[in-house]
């Protein structure tokens, strides 16, 4: 198993370039290359020319730092074909991007849109249409994130819906943080996918739900939001212990394609110390298990 630092609260301190030293600084031997300007923007085309991924890929040489995966962000299940068709075109840059990287493995979110379930679900499939020979071609793993605000954000139903593509290149995304959005249980959820579970993001957050829903509040009452923090480890309400266990019990953390991911944006003032923090935690519980 690889423990990769997701740099998202160093985009605005360091540059692009800087990630694979900043991560060796941090104790980490892999990275997670999230949306960022220079590279994989939300939802737009991927801004790297072939000279930066080289340059790239030669900054994680000399820092002695690997790329684990890339997560792109892009419409590709948008009921609008417009957006749709253009987020295809990007994911064939960024694949190529990956491939040039040398990583094998990506991750992202379903990127439709709630409201109009069956419209994005139709998108997603059309999408993957496109997509999967250039995926399975080129080696790649993909795996996806039922996000909050998206037309699926169950767990187990998102599960289905990536195994209706039928494609051993398709998997999971667990987003801890995305815990109390999922309806199922942890346990369960790793138990269908069993081996496509191929990357984990380590996040805390609060139970919205408790306090008979009344934790948060948002006026007017009834609006359609969707809460979750990205804290670290301990200062909400994920149980961890279940949560490591049943990596353990999944066979995740003896892997050695899966992908644990720290990713903490509420505490950008200590970003460097929570990494840190991270890193020594979820080395204790996966040893602990």
């Amino acid at each position: 198993m690889k423990i990769a630092l997701d740099p998202t609260p160093f985009h605005s301190t360091h540059s692009l370039l800087e990630f694979p030293q900043l991560a060796a600084d941090l104790g980490y031997k892999y990275l997670q290359l999230t949306p960022h300007q220079d590279l994989l923007p939300f939802f737009t085309h991927p801004k790297a020319d072939d000279q930066l991924v080289a340059e790239l890929r030669a900054a994680c040489k000399k820092a002695g730092v690997e790329v684990a995966s890339i997560l792109p962000v892009l419409r590709w299940s948008s009921p609008d074909q417009v957006l749709r068709e253009a987020a295809v075109s990007y994911w064939k840059r960024a694949i190529r991007i990956a491939v040039d990287l040398g990583v094998n493995q990506m991750n992202t979110e379903f990127s439709g849109r709630p409201e109009q379930p069956e419209q994005s679900e139709a998108a997603f499939y059309r999408s993957m249409e496109e997509l999967v020979p250039l995926i399975e071609s080129e080696g790649i793993n993909v795996a996806i994130d039922p996000h909050p605000d998206d037309f699926v954000e169950e767990g187990l139903a998102a599960w289905r819906v990536i195994r209706g593509v039928n494609s051993p290149n398709l998997s999971f995304v667990y987003v801890a943080a995305h815990s109390f959005h999922m309806k199922d249980q942890p346990l369960d959820i790793m138990a269908a996918v069993g081996d496509r579970l191929r990357v984990v993001h380590v996040a805390d957050t609060m139970d919205h739900q408790a306090s008979h829903g009344l934790r948060y509040i948002t006026n007017p009452p009834g609006n359609a939001v969707r809460v979750h923090q990205h804290l670290k480890i301990g200062d909400g309400d994920v149980n961890w212990d279940e949560f490591f266990g049943g990596l353990a019990e999944n066979g995740f953390t003896d892997r050695d394609e899966s992908v644990m991911v720290s990713c903490v944006f509420a505490e950008n003032e200590n970003a460097a110390e929570v990494a840190r923090y991270q890193l020594r935690t979820m080395q204790d519980y996966v040893a602990g298990h």
